[in-house]
């Protein structure tokens, strides 16, 4: 049982802004007109500034667990509620313009900061019971915004979404049940010590069950399916925040689940070698799924599913490398901004649904182009953008903990990258003969020209800033790094 010295509600100060903002968005937007939405935009807006203080404020503090236990309020936690908070802004700012005036435009507030607080929780959970609570509240709430779309597309989607994660749901449950027999605890602290000696075939039933949920979570092979669905089907907005946000609270949890494990191969189980795989089929299947599309919103989708293969190195190495963990959290935070940068540029241009259509942007548009060669040469991993730096130190932190041949998968899955990316960035740089040089939207997006319908210029704002981003998160990633730098608390 837990003291009265472990029950903190203020160290939970920026899980309560984000749920306390999202119940008043609902609240707010049940009573205002459709053309007064922006003020349930607004209160969104404070609640994401007031969570992201407080977990600045977080920080500076030592890392130590409340409530039993149960909670972490360490570096890792309060990095993932930072970039988390980060990334739902930056989702916020490029979804205005689809989402001013729309009908469910409080109702999407309400659910980025709810599935937000989800993906939280997932992250700063050191007790399995919580994690299963924290999976439900990161995924309900996505189930809903991916369906928010209300087309053929997105009921697909969100089928699709929510079979799979009721699955993998259930997976999550009857691996806590089978950890929890065999040890009589859930807390990662007292795991750490009573699995040492648990039956193998149990032992690896009850963590397969638990990477499962998490996976899901992230967007990883086996359970990715729903992934592409989702950023085709969906809003923009909705595509940018399922394949970027929930992956920061899996990734985190996953390493801080690992880490929590008696030690590599215990029990005759050998977790580095299972999560290896794991890397290696996500960013080998995601690559070889991305060459053959047409829809840069698909593209995009597979994209993130490769992503999650580099991202899963350092928790291959959980434990092993002090590099792991905040290889870890760069390379999410880099990542973050780099694919909401991508959406962003697809939010604003949303008539042009193939890559062909994208011909002669960087003469129309060469804001945008700018924005989307400096976010899609990140993706690949091209200096000097942040995810360039994500991958050098998981690629080390990786090399230190003695997977050398998954390095080298990865540095070959790099390269093989660049081919989908570049199918993209080619026609931007290519004459559209069909625009006469005029400033407009080019060939197959249904709009003319001079159509103010067919700008958005909060979109264009956002892909230029989180490119500005992607430039400096790069050059500066030494004193970056150093706020990575920390101890899991148990």
């Amino acid at each position: 049982m837990g003291t009265a010295l472990d029950k903190e509600p203020l160290a939970l100060l920026p899980e309560i802004c984000l749920l306390v903002g999202a119940l008043a968005v609902l609240l707010s937007g049940s009573f205002l007109p459709r053309q007064r939405q922006w003020i349930a935009r607004l209160v969104a807006v404070t609640a994401l500034l007031g969570s992201a203080a407080a977990s600045v404020v977080a920080l500076t503090g030592p890392a130590h667990t409340v409530y039993a236990h149960t909670y972490a309020v360490d570096t890792a936690g309060g990095a993932a509620r930072l970039i988390v908070v980060a990334a739902t802004l930056l989702v916020v700012c490029l979804g205005v313009d689809e989402l001013a005036g729309h009908q469910r435009e409080s109702e999407t507030y309400a659910l980025l900061l709810l599935s937000a607080l989800g993906a939280v929780v997932v992250a700063g959970a050191s007790d399995l019971l919580v994690l299963a609570v924290a999976f439900l509240l990161a995924s309900v709430p996505l189930y809903g915004l991916i369906g928010l779309a209300r087309t053929g597309a997105a009921a697909e989607a969100v089928v699709k979404a929510y079979l799979i994660g009721a699955l993998t749901n259930v997976l999550l449950l009857v691996g806590v049940a089978l950890l929890h027999a065999v040890s009589a605890a859930t807390t990662y602290a007292e795991l750490a010590t009573r699995l040492a000696g648990a039956p193998t075939a149990v032992l690896a039933l009850g963590v397969t069950g638990v990477l499962a949920g998490l996976l899901f979570k992230a967007g990883g092979v086996p359970a990715h399916f729903w992934v592409p669905d989702a950023a085709q089907g969906s809003s923009a907005t909705a595509a940018a925040f399922s394949t970027t946000v929930p992956k920061v609270g899996a990734l985190v949890a996953a390493h801080r689940f690992l880490d929590a494990l008696p030690g590599a191969g215990s029990g005759g189980v050998d977790w580095p070698l299972l999560v290896a795989v794991l890397a290696v089929l996500s960013m080998t299947l995601g690559n070889l799924a991305a060459y053959r599309q047409d829809d840069p919103r698909r593209l995009l989708g597979f994209s993130t599913v490769s992503q999650v293969g580099y991202l899963l190195l350092p928790v291959a190495v959980a434990g092993r490398s002090d590099l792991a963990l905040p290889s870890l959290l760069l390379y999410l935070a880099g990542y973050a901004v780099t694919n909401l940068g991508a959406f962003a540029v697809v939010a604003a241009l949303p008539q042009r649904r193939t890559l062909a259509s994208y011909r002669g942007l960087a003469r129309e548009r060469p804001a945008l182009a700018a924005a989307l060669l400096v976010c899609l040469l990140s993706l690949v991993g091209t200096p000097p953008t942040a995810v360039f730096v994500g991958k050098l130190t998981t690629f080390t932190a990786a090399w230190d903990g003695g997977a050398a041949w998954l390095v080298v998968v990865a540095a070959l899955n790099t390269v093989a990258s660049l081919f989908y990316y570049l199918r993209w960035l080619a026609p931007v740089f290519r004459e559209d003969p069909a625009s006469g040089g005029r400033d407009g939207e080019g060939r197959g997006t249904g709009r003319q020209a001079g159509d103010p319908s067919a700008r958005r210029p909060r979109a264009t704002l956002a892909a230029v800033g989180a490119a500005v981003l992607v430039l400096l998160a790069g050059l500066g990633a030494g004193p970056l790094g150093g706020w990575f730098d920390g101890v899991l608390a148990r």
